[in-house]
């Protein structure tokens, strides 16, 4: 009796349905591939259904081996979870990620130009850019910092600055990572992943390594060192084993070839940083330091953390220590002044922004106010500090209820909310329950800021895995792909 024929992956890539958004693998119109994804295209068609289960599973095995977790908080069903992985990888050709790494450098540019001026000359202030009210209302600016020099004049060592598509296809920058980026870890432990999945695809198909990342961190970190420190110990300074990006933390100090320490792991003596050792103290020049402003020193800050170093402050003001990334630096978060990033562009670049900024309304703003109490139903609103999806109203998808405790909530707090309009994220296939369908993405790039600007060649491309979700964060139902940046075009 002959065998039934194998199953294979063509007949989900030929039926899939682009619908009406930028599909990243096929036109819309009449559901080609693009030229770009043709390589993984071919090989797919081949792959019987069977395999591609076998590799999911690998994969999945890998990161569970690997301990590749996130914690949310809050869940019932218990905080440790296997960050979702999906095996159809993002694919972006040569030229595209030409655009976006000038894009990236201008900005991350900008950003460090407004952080230095406004703690120091507040020019833009001054001329009239920025409302000096803004800048004092922000959550994250720390007016103790004033006038305080930092090495190089570097604010933002490392940036996560997220990416989406538009319906055309066009790039904008949806919101910057300045405090403390996370993902980088996922982005190497996806790229691992694949290449056990796909071993000889990657060569065949041209794609830009990633592995180099740890190496670019820790040398955009020693070029931060205190002046007169040619050979500094780096340190990774985490909140410990309860934070939800522990793994990161642990993975990336691993890459990196340095110290992962507590604040009780730290000690400071005469405005220098010494890190507990069993053969005595040992001096700390740089701390990556992955807790917020608020925990680093509870002689400054908060009286009640137990995660940072009493008198850690007082040596980064003396100059003998640098914090990567430096306290202050949350303001360039703020989602407020997110609206501004392109007439900083301008004022201090003298240059137009590579890549727009979505349209965006502050509700402290009367007019827009208005506009937005008006239109709650077609817009998204966001509180200006909250991030992972938190404190937002998709007003399409919103009760009546929900739309109505909003609005109660920028009346009480305009400063604290921006509304913009919903975005057709662009789609990418991806395989769902054995059925392949169109699921939203988006993409954070990881920006290194030292001597000159090195950006990871792809980034973590998150997809938001819930049928129509616009949201693609992993605590709200997400989760990511790995990124494949192309040496040519196609």
């Amino acid at each position: 009796m002959p065998k039934a024929p194998k199953k294979t992956l063509k007949p989900l890539l030929d039926t899939y349905d682009a619908g009406d958004f930028f599909d990243e693998m096929f036109t819309g119109k009449d559901g080609k591939v693009r030229p770009h994804y043709k390589t993984l295209a071919t090989r797919l068609k081949r792959m019987t259904q069977k395999e591609f289960k076998e590799k999911e599973a690998t994969a999945s095995l890998s990161f569970l081996k690997q301990g590749v977790t996130f914690t949310v908080y809050g869940d019932d069903e218990g905080t440790e979870r296997i960050f979702p992985f999906d095996l159809l990888p993002r694919v972006i050709p040569a030229k595209e990620w030409e655009l976006l790494e000038r894009g990236l450098t201008q900005r991350i540019r900008a950003l460090n130009l407004f952080l230095k001026d406004i703690y120091n000359e507040q020019k833009i202030v001054k001329d009239g850019v920025i409302p000096i009210s803004y800048i004092l209302s922000a959550a994250h600016f720390r007016r103790e910092f004033v006038n305080i020099k930092v090495p190089r004049d570097i604010y933002v060592h490392i940036c996560g600055t997220d990416l989406i598509r538009d319906r055309d296809g066009n790039y904008i920058v949806l919101e910057d990572n300045a405090r403390t980026p996370s993902g980088a870890s996922y982005v190497l432990e996806n790229r691992q992943a694949m290449r056990r999945a796909f071993p000889n695809l990657f060569q065949e198909a041209g794609v830009r390594p990633v592995e180099p990342y740890g190496q670019h961190l820790l040398q955009t970190l020693r070029y931060s060192a205190p002046p007169g420190i040619d050979n500094p110990t780096v340190v990774l300074l985490t909140p410990g084993v309860y934070n939800s990006a522990y793994f990161e933390h642990c993975f990336l100090a691993r890459q990196m070839g340095i110290e992962i320490v507590e604040g009780r792991d730290l000690v400071v003596r005469d405005f220098h940083v010494y890190m507990r050792t069993t053969k005595g103290l040992v001096p700390v020049h740089v701390i990556y330091r992955r807790i917020d402003d608020d925990f680093l020193d509870p002689i400054v800050f908060r009286k009640d953390s137990v995660l940072g170093v009493p008198g850690l402050i007082n040596a980064y003001r003396a100059g003998n220590v640098s914090l990567a990334n430096c306290v202050g630096t949350g303001v360039a978060d703020d989602k407020v002044i997110y609206y501004f990033v392109p007439k900083m562009i301008k004022y201090y670049l003298g240059e137009e922004p590579i890549l727009g900024n979505v349209p965006t309304y502050l509700a402290n703003e009367p007019d827009d106010l208005k506009y937005i109490l008006e239109h709650l139903p077609e817009l998204v609103v966001k509180a200006a500090n909250e991030s992972g999806g938190y404190g937002m109203l998709m007003g399409p998808s919103a009760s009546k209820e929900e739309i109505a405790e909003f609005a109660v909530k920028i009346k009480e707090n305009p400063r604290n909310f921006i509304a913009q309009p919903v975005v057709s994220l662009s789609r990418h296939p991806t395989m769902c329950d054995d059925v392949l369908e169109g699921r939203h993405i988006d993409l954070r790039p990881y920006i290194l800021y030292s001597d000159t600007v090195r950006i990871i060649p792809g980034g973590l491309t998150r997809v938001a895995l819930r049928k129509g979700s616009l949201v693609v964060n992993s605590s709200q139902g997400g989760g990511s792909k790995d990124t494949w940046v192309l040496y040519g075009d196609e």
